[in-house]
């Protein structure tokens, strides 16, 4: 009686601590669709982190095996290129905020995917399959953008033949230029039209009317509702500035009064790179600077002045999703080499609830011939076990919620494992129990005496099973790493309350409430 205050003080304690943890759970697993649209977004997040995770086969997402392209890669430069490629990845996800993806290799140059919860399909190929090569480069004058124009302009006019898709219509007298409309000082290309003004100035004839140390880049899309375009740009054919200089990314909303609170990237730079920064806005004040990523330009502002404090801005973004996007891919860095999606799988919500209905059901019905049985061979010890089995469940679920864990189908069947493994324990307990009542002695003598020579078994049968979790844990991968995780906290859980637990419930049931034998 001198610990059983404090012993029932600890099990009052971690019940207590159980249910702060799991209470985020119940809670956002019980919100509806309505009602978490209604929940402010930052509440309803914050509530997600907290909560316990389910896996790609309960919730849904995306399944994807990816193949890294090392063939434009020099052989001497190809070791560990897949492996950079994997953590970039990794990377990029994490930014996301996706809740225990698996990103792993697959034998020499595959990589496995799995993102549970993420639905928009186009959305994860663009993150995960995106070089994001980024550069900047220094726009051509004006003037030598509209004398290049009007070479090639001349040049095709007196050509005899002219390669065109038929649906071209193009004036002799401005082959290239009707393809184009002009915005101010820049120049851009009806979608349309795309094509028809790649293919002329992929020519080799073509490409000897661009002035030396000059290149042609098309820019973002824009649909300006009833056009839809991308600018054209001459710019300098050598970078000024790499994203190898990127120390870190983030989305934001514009101060520019001109155009305010549209969605931008803030950049910036590590000293190295802000000192190239710093040299290059101080040396083409007043021209303009593209901001390239993947060849394609996002932004071309003009340069008032040296920028010296190392920050660059991205501008030119649809949305602030799109910013958020951009921010965390150049935030991870560029791919090391080009990937090709080899297969794709998207599970659907539907199969995440028929597997979380049939693995409810299949723990509920384990659960209750467990419970059922321990209390018709055991009595009212049996009933006291039947407790402990379900104090077990949500202790494991609690400890899942605090770390954030994430349950998957394996992890399920680690669950109803752990009854088997619980409910032993009570049986060797039980049964000791049984053989010293047996012997005569009284039942308060037969308890202690029941614990204390069943505790050897006890724990032999639970460290040697925990050793081989542990070893699942650290080796596995996937399903068995999760397998793993369930049945290594089922098993500490099950010793505190097959053990502990149960011996605070008879010594109240003997030494507090008085009586003096429990049917076992």
């Amino acid at each position: 009686m001198r610990s059983f205050k404090w012993r029932l003080a600890i099990v009052l304690i971690v019940i207590a601590l159980g249910g702060w943890f799991l209470y985020p759970t119940l809670k956002y697993y019980t919100l509806s669709p309505a009602e978490k649209e209604l929940m402010p977004r930052a509440e309803l997040v914050n509530l997600q982190k907290k909560s316990l995770n389910l896996g790609l086969d309960l919730q849904g997402g995306m399944h994807l095996v990816l193949q890294v392209d090392v063939s434009k890669i020099p052989e001497k430069e190809r070791a560990g290129v897949v492996d950079r490629t994997v953590e970039v990845i990794k990377n990029r996800i994490n930014n996301l905020g996706v809740s225990e993806p698996i990103v792993q290799k697959l034998g020499h140059n595959r990589i496995l995917v799995q993102l549970p919860g993420v639905l928009d399909r186009d959305r994860a190929r663009e993150i995960i399959g995106k070089t994001a090569q980024l550069e900047f480069r220094i726009v051509a004058d004006e003037a030598v953008l509209k004398n290049t124009i009007d070479r090639i302009d001349r040049y095709l006019a007196g050509l005899d033949t002219l390669q065109t898709d038929t649906t071209d219509t193009l004036l002799m007298n401005r082959p290239f230029s009707s393809l184009l409309m002009q915005y101010g000082a820049d120049y851009v290309v009806p979608e349309e039209y795309v094509d028809s003004v790649k293919k002329i100035l992929s020519r080799p004839d073509v490409q000897k009317l661009i002035p030396p140390g000059y290149k042609f880049f098309f820019g973002n899309r824009v649909d300006a509702g009833n056009m839809v375009y991308r600018p054209l740009y001459l710019l300098r054919d050598r970078a000024e500035l790499t994203g190898a200089y990127i120390t870190n990314a983030y989305a934001t909303v514009s101060q520019d009064p001109m155009n305010p609170n549209a969605p931008v990237v803030v950049l910036e730079f590590n000293p190295k790179g802000a000192t190239i920064f710093a040299r290059v806005t101080s040396e083409n004040v007043g021209k303009r600077l593209a901001i390239i990523l993947d060849n394609y330009v996002y932004s071309a502002p003009v340069i008032r002045e040296a920028i010296l404090g190392g920050r660059a801005t991205i501008t030119g973004l649809q949305s602030m999703i799109e910013a958020r996007d951009l921010a965390n891919i150049l935030k991870a860095g560029a791919l090391p080499a080009p990937v090709k999606i080899l297969e794709e799988r998207t599970v659907g919500a539907t199969l995440g609830k028929d597997s979380i209905e049939k693995g409810t059901r299949a723990i509920i019905f384990g659960y209750l011939f467990v419970i059922i049985f321990m209390m018709l061979y055991y009595r009212v010890a049996g009933v006291i076990a039947s407790f402990i089995q379900i104090l077990n469940l949500f202790l494991i679920m609690a400890i899942l919620a605090a770390l954030n864990a994430t349950l998957t189908l394996p992890g399920m069947a680690g669950l109803i494992l752990t009854v088997g493994m619980a409910v032993d324990a009570n049986v060797l307990i039980f049964e000791r129990i049984r053989e010293e009542l047996r012997l005569g002695k009284s039942f308060a003598a037969a308890l202690e005496a029941g614990y204390s020579k069943a505790m050897s078994a006890i724990l032999d049968a639970n460290i040697t099973t925990l050793i081989v979790a542990l070893v699942l844990l650290g080796f596995g991968t996937g399903p068995v790493r999760g397998f793993a995780v369930v049945l290594s906290i089922g098993i500490v859980t099950s010793l505190f309350t097959a053990v502990f637990v149960s011996k605070v419930i008879f010594d109240y049931l003997v030494y507090v409430a008085g009586m003096k034998k429990i049917a076992v």
